[in-house]
């Protein structure tokens, strides 16, 4: 399965992003995605997830209230809403599909990785 992310670029700070991500996979549907972040000079880190009907999604801590997960099955499309950016949001964003049971598992669970879109926030 390839993925393909899309829709980072520079923003300033309050300002709202939608990242896309995408594949042409028709076993889109069998996997739970996750969209995680890497920092500069920081590991990468989980920002949420989505199973795979969309029913349900979970959040880091940091983002919660301002990100939103959706997805659109039909077209094989998994959306990250960023709305209120901060600097501190400022990443390489990555989605990642699996499969497992759950929902949040660890990174190493993930099947799947897109390239990554970088989001930069300025102040």
């Amino acid at each position: 399965v390839q993925l393909q992310a899309s829709g980072g670029g520079l923003v300033q700070a309050g300002d709202s992003l939608r990242l896309s991500c995408t594949t042409s996979d028709r076993t889109f549907t069998d996997y739970h995605t996750g969209w995680f972040r890497q920092a500069p000079g920081k590991e990468r880190e989980f920002v949420g997830a989505i199973s795979r009907n969309g029913g349900s999604t979970y959040y880091a801590d940091s983002v919660k209230g301002r990100l939103t997960i959706s997805r659109d099955n039909g077209n094989n499309m998994v959306y990250l809403q960023m709305n209120s950016l901060k600097p501190e949001d400022t990443a390489v964003y990555y989605c990642a599909l699996h499969r497992r049971v759950w929902i949040v598992v660890p990174e190493t669970d993930y099947e799947y990785w897109g390239q990554g879109t970088q989001v930069t926030v300025s102040s």
